[in-house]
């Protein structure tokens, strides 16, 4: 009997072994995951009162005890994100806190539970929106009121100096911002196509259909004209995102711009930015905003729209798991840093001469 027992021995000893090295592994690991999802600053929900209903927020301040704190105020680029952006921007809020900077951000109206539809936005009303959270934050004892500015992404490339129209701001991130609603249509489509290497053919129709579409949106068509117009393939556009189309279409940040005239803008764009002409975003801001001198343009080779590595991004696995083990190590080197030193190198407000 001994002989048959040994092996069996011999397994179980490895079978426990091979389990443990298992359950050390996963602790290490888990303990990694959590160390790189702990950021030096606090985060709490907090709920702002515009027009009758409810935003649903999150304030991250530095943990440095010398508040009050400057302000960032984050405005979202397009589609249903929520305050923390799926905790995309926790890195970034964290750069600031380095600053000394807070970081006040909210759920889009319909997202994580928040009321409304932010389909039914216009980028009038995200403006208005923006300028009621500055309100908000400026009555606050924790906030310095003349050190609140604003960061934007894409879409929020609309938003921005219309805020700035409302309310002074300290100070302006854009980060890969539009121009010309559809000038960038047509730019993505166009940069898409290549990315794919559609054949001619398949170009042609893409142009054409986008065409048709121009048409229907210049003459306010209904979203059931639209989908008569495809050929009853609506090709994944909603009644919704029609509405929400059809309202901001024409959408050109160029007059606005002249809002941001004086005020220091930090305009940050990526090398493989597909959905942005970043040299037309580039040529506009530098005509518009040039003359008052405050405009510094930080360009990353190798980032994408988002501004996350282009190695990454191109591949779901990689950017999952990186977001997993090392949320930081998403976007392109240098760019966290970039925003850290441009707030740290704003120093206090200029102060308010008064004439007589």
């Amino acid at each position: 009997m001994c002989p048959a027992i040994r092996p069996r021995r011999r397994v179980l000893r490895v079978a426990a072994w091979t389990l443990a090295l298992v359950l050390v592994v996963a602790a290490g690991l888990t303990g990694v995951v959590l160390w790189q999802h702990s950021y030096d600053m606090d985060v709490r929900r907090v709920s702002i009162r515009h027009g009758g209903h409810t935003l649903n927020g999150v304030l991250a301040t530095p943990r440095d005890g010398r508040g009050p704190h400057g302000l960032v105020v984050y405005v979202h680029g397009d589609g249903p994100v929520d305050a923390t952006h799926d905790d995309g921007y926790q890195p970034l809020w964290e750069a600031n806190a380095r600053a000394g900077y807070a970081s006040l951000s909210w759920d889009k109206p319909g997202v994580a539970g928040a009321p409304g539809d932010w389909l039914d936005q216009t980028m009038d009303d995200r403006a208005d929106e923006a300028a009621a959270a500055i309100a908000w934050a400026r009555a606050r004892t924790d906030i310095d009121g003349d050190r609140i500015g604003l960061w934007g992404a894409s879409q929020a490339g609309w938003v921005l100096p219309k805020v700035a129209a409302r309310t002074p701001v300290r100070f302006v991130i854009a980060v890969s911002p539009a121009i010309n609603w559809l000038r960038q249509g047509r730019y993505n489509l166009l940069a898409e196509l290549r990315a794919e290497g559609a054949s001619p053919s398949r170009t042609e129709a893409e142009i054409a259909r986008s065409d048709t579409t121009r048409r229907l949106l210049a003459r306010h068509a209904t979203f059931e004209e639209y989908v008569r117009a495809m050929g009853g393939d609506p090709g994944g556009m909603t009644a919704g995102r029609w509405n929400f189309v059809s309202r901001n279409h024409t959408a050109d940040a160029t007059r606005d711009l002249r809002a941001l005239r004086g005020v220091p803008v930090l305009l940050t764009l990526g090398g493989h930015d597909v959905n942005v002409d970043t040299a037309d975003t580039e040529r506009t801001y530098s005509e518009v905003l040039d003359e008052g001198g405050a405009l510094t343009v930080e360009r990353y080779p190798d980032a994408t729209h988002s501004m996350v590595r282009q190695s990454i991004e191109r591949s779901d696995a990689r950017t999952a798991l990186t977001a997993l083990l090392s949320p930081r190590s998403l976007f392109a080197d240098g760019f966290l840093d970039g925003q850290r030193r441009f707030l740290q190198r704003l120093g206090p407000p200029a102060p308010v001469r008064h004439t007589l």
